[in-house]
């Protein structure tokens, strides 16, 4: 019998786990010792941090990033074709999403093995439930460009979007670059364009406005090196 590939949210801010991890998630990760992470020490860092009284140096990571190959995937689920259950777990919130786990998933799709999603704080979900935008049409880009060109080209295609199809448009950059991204919207979009930001969502610092481009522009904000979800809407 075939074991399952367990999708396993993770913290998305510090120090939070007793707040938004469901105890469905400990349940599954106590009966695991195999695990396919985006990042070994924050994975190890988190399972410890759970108490679940397991020993970490007898649990077995393999790492699935964004340079690991389908051959290496394939060969990391052969033990679940031999009925062993596997979890994958990203460095921040739900794997699978502008996630490297995503290519696990695909790979098990193939292979004919079950894919267990479990619940977990997802930063888009809940960016996109507190910015007052459009909840049944929307799209969600990942990552913008680095270059500046193509970022403002970007940032102008989501505004038409935005405008032509009432659809809101949901964003992210990394950390570091919040803040010229934050810079970028305020010159490229249109003054009457909402602009919905949330970063640090579940910790305490979370901090989730919606304002016109406009009225930003009579704010000052901090979003260097805070994980922040972006949204635009007309």
């Amino acid at each position: 019998m075939s074991g399952k590939l367990y999708l396993i949210p993770t913290v998305i801010a510090d120090n939070t786990e007793e707040k938004v991890l469901s105890p469905q998630i400990k349940e599954v990760i106590k009966n695991l010792d195999y695990f396919l992470v985006e990042n070994l020490r924050t994975a190890r860092r988190y399972i410890s941090k759970l108490r679940l009284g397991l020993v970490i140096e007898e649990l077995q990571f393999e790492l699935l990033d964004k340079k690991t190959n389908r051959s290496q995937i394939e060969k990391y689920l052969s033990v679940v074709r031999q009925g062993k259950d596997v979890g994958v777990i990203s460095e921040s919130g739900c794997p699978g999403v502008a996630d490297p786990g995503a290519e696990a998933v695909a790979v098990a799709h193939q292979l004919g093995i079950q894919v267990v999603p479990l619940t977990g704080p997802s930063s888009i979900l809940m960016a996109l439930m507190a910015s007052g935008f459009n909840g049944q049409s929307f799209t969600f880009h990942g990552y913008v460009p680095i270059d500046k060109k193509d970022l403002v080209q970007k940032i102008k295609s989501m505004e038409k979007d935005a405008v032509q199809n009432r659809q809101t448009q949901i964003f992210m950059d990394t950390p570091y670059r919040n803040q010229k991204l934050f810079e970028e919207l305020l010159i490229a979009c249109s003054g009457e364009t909402q602009l919905s930001v949330a970063k640090g969502i579940t910790g305490e610092d979370e901090y989730i406005k919606t304002k016109r481009i406009k009225d930003w522009k009579k704010e000052s904000v901090d979003l260097h090196k805070v994980p922040t979800i972006f949204s635009i809407y007309s």
